[in-house]
């Protein structure tokens, strides 16, 4: 990396080390010497092992499951690297949990994700490093600079490869409603026809599958979404392009892999022929689901933190 006069030192907790490490080699840089533990009590205790005093610091820390754990460990070493002089802290977060709870749906609901860029600011960071943010108004709810970076390129280089030539026959699905902008600015760098699965919700985490927008008879279909959970809505929405829609076959992509209770299950059991993953948040053990096959977004973050470092424009990071 280019010096500006400044160091640069990159940092983890224990949310997703294995992508730091991934991050810190695309970057030729060695990974700072921190321990992150917890008492016994369960309280997270943090030591930075070298000064960072003047130094460019980027935390990388995905808040995934356990999220709660995971974003005070990201919390404390902000405040021990602000305490200890660092010049700059950009908080990186291949994953930003709580990103759902971003309005009120219903009375006295909180909003729980302006809570936590509240946290992080308080807590010291000066910017934030994050991707596929589940809706893009969280940028707004930060007091500091934020990039929100964007999966969809791995995503389109991955498919233009994998399909090549057959694209006129694929169409790209929106699983929801909620999701139809970011399937549509996929379906426009891959040259592909839209499609949507129109679903009632009834309760959290289930949801009944009613109809199918657009044409899919006889088509492979890639379902793009920028998370998948309890695979509920993703399997439903593959079941409906099958059986009401008339698909060929079904490939489903997302960025983040959260994976709770039934998912894998589920997927395993579902017509989806293959789920295509971001590493933002720890793989799962792939002999349990073969269907699923991750994607590295590391050379990504590292060519995004290595242009904040420098000052210069992230605009091609986006392309």
């Amino acid at each position: 990396m280019i010096a500006h006069g400044k160091d640069v030192k990159v940092f983890t907790a224990n949310g997703n080390p294995e992508f730091a490490k991934r991050v810190c080699k695309a970057l030729g840089l060695p990974m700072g010497d921190c321990s992150v533990t917890t008492f016994a009590d369960g309280e997270v205790s943090v030591t930075i092992n070298e000064t960072v005093r003047g130094s460019d610091v980027f935390l990388i820390q995905s808040t995934c499951k356990p999220v709660n754990n995971n974003l005070m460990e990201l919390l404390i070493m902000v405040d021990a690297c602000k305490r200890a002089s660092a010049g700059r802290i950009t908080a990186v977060m291949p994953y930003f949990g709580y990103a759902r709870q971003d309005r009120k749906a219903k009375a006295r609901d909180p909003i729980s994700a302006k809570l936590v860029a509240n946290m992080i600011t308080a807590a010291g960071a000066d910017r934030v490093l994050t991707m596929d943010l589940h809706a893009n108004q969280i940028q707004g709810f930060f007091d500091i600079p934020v990039d929100n970076l964007l999966g969809n390129p791995i995503f389109v280089d991955y498919y233009a490869k994998k399909f090549g030539g057959m694209c006129d026959d694929m169409v790209v699905v929106s699983p929801d409603v909620g999701s139809v902008a970011r399937a549509r600015a996929f379906a426009q760098k891959l040259h592909m026809n839209l499609a949507i699965v129109d679903k009632r919700r009834q309760k959290a985490n289930q949801c009944e599958v009613m109809n199918v927008i657009g044409d899919v008879e006889g088509k492979d279909c890639i379902l793009f979404d920028d998370m998948v959970d309890t695979a509920g809505s993703l399997c439903n929405a593959a079941k409906a392009l099958v059986e009401v829609g008339g698909a060929k076959s079904v490939h489903a992509c997302a960025s983040h892999g959260v994976l709770s209770g039934p998912a894998l299950e589920r997927i395993n059991d579902s017509v989806i022929q293959e789920l295509a993953l971001l590493d933002t948040i720890p793989a799962v053990d792939t002999t349990l689901c073969p269907k699923i096959k991750y994607l590295s977004v590391a050379p990504m973050f590292s060519e995004a933190i290595e242009r904040i470092y420098q000052e210069i424009s992230l605009s091609k990071v986006f392309r």
